[in-house]
């Protein structure tokens, strides 16, 4: 009589960590986190030293995008799985309210390892509950965006006091299409900077990320600088485009099949950490400080906001 010999340990599981934790509801990987104020990495080239994202992960598919490596954390890639593979942190709320009550009031970005209005939001509806306890908290925080969904929540931000800052790099739509083929063009975030500052949002423009040798051009920073000063937007924060580990590979990937002859070149603008040179950043800061200057609008990050106080102090007559 043959006996089947039994295996002396359990299979092992090969699927990504985050196969293995999430609950994948409409395509989504539903988690519940640990923490959702997070540290910006230095290479993000924003204001802000923490952030708050309730996606990883985004739909835009933008190519240069800084966050793509926290999806190796995950098991998953870099490159197709950031646009595809969205990751859920459906307890961001509660979780942010018991942050919050140690938190010491610096300010927060929101959005930075995805975008927090991509299509996600109109499945799980995250953002509401997220601006009401930041502003219940009273910590100041900016919204970074590239979707038209941030004007469903207007109010909402008004009241709080959020800052929103759309990103908006080029207005050259052949370049949209290659580098941010999920996001909606120009012409249409243009329009949102208006309807965001009409509703009484403080709106500003991230351009962000300007592309070296592609979206740099003198003619193209001015065309892109004249029409969000158009739009009435309340100001220009410029970010050149930044390839950290992650974001190098796919970045430089496509741009090895698309613009060849380029490639050589961004290997001698980039150093090891994805950061652009510091004499090429300047000058392309520098040009778009001085557009700014023409068209009457503030450029650079802007000043810290005041911070209000959480409680009223009680009036002694």
């Amino acid at each position: 009589m043959g006996w089947d010999a039994l295996p002396l340990v359990d299979a092992v599981d090969e699927r990504p960590p985050i196969e293995r934790r999430a609950v994948v509801r409409d395509g989504f990987y539903e988690t519940q986190a640990r923490a959702v104020i997070e540290r910006v990495p230095e290479t993000a080239g924003i204001a802000q030293s923490w952030a708050l994202s309730p996606y990883r992960g985004c739909a835009h598919a933008c190519r240069g995008c800084g966050a793509r490596a926290g999806h190796r954390r995950l098991g998953l890639d870099a490159g197709r799985d950031f646009d595809t593979r969205v990751v859920v942190k459906a307890n961001a709320v509660s979780r942010l309210r018991a942050e919050l009550a140690r938190w010491g009031g610096e300010p927060l970005a929101v959005g930075v390892s995805g975008d927090c209005y991509q299509p996600a939001e109109r499945v799980y509806t995250l953002m509401p509950g997220l601006i009401a306890a930041l502003g219940e908290a009273a910590v100041p925080f900016t919204v970074y965006t590239r979707s038209p969904l941030v004007l469903r929540d207007a109010e909402l931000l008004a009241e709080a006091g959020a800052q929103v800052a759309v990103s908006i790099a080029f207005v050259d739509e052949r370049i949209r299409r290659a580098v941010e083929p999920g996001a909606g063009g120009a012409q249409s975030r243009l329009e949102l900077v208006s309807a965001l500052v009409e509703a009484g949002v403080d709106c500003r423009v991230l351009m962000a990320p300007v592309l070296p040798l592609l979206s740099d051009a003198a003619d193209q920073l001015a065309a892109t600088v004249r029409r969000i000063a158009g739009a009435g937007a309340r100001g220009v924060e410029p970010v050149v485009l930044r390839l950290p580990p992650g974001t190098r590979e796919w970045y430089l990937g496509w741009l090895a099949e698309a613009h060849p002859h380029l490639v050589a070149r961004y290997e001698e603008l980039y150093d090891r950490a994805g950061l652009p040179s510091p004499g090429y950043e300047q000058r392309i800061t520098g040009q778009i400080a001085q557009l700014c200057q023409v068209y009457g609008l503030p450029c650079g990050a802007p000043p810290p906001p005041v911070r209000r106080p959480r409680f009223p102090q009680l009036s002694l007559v």
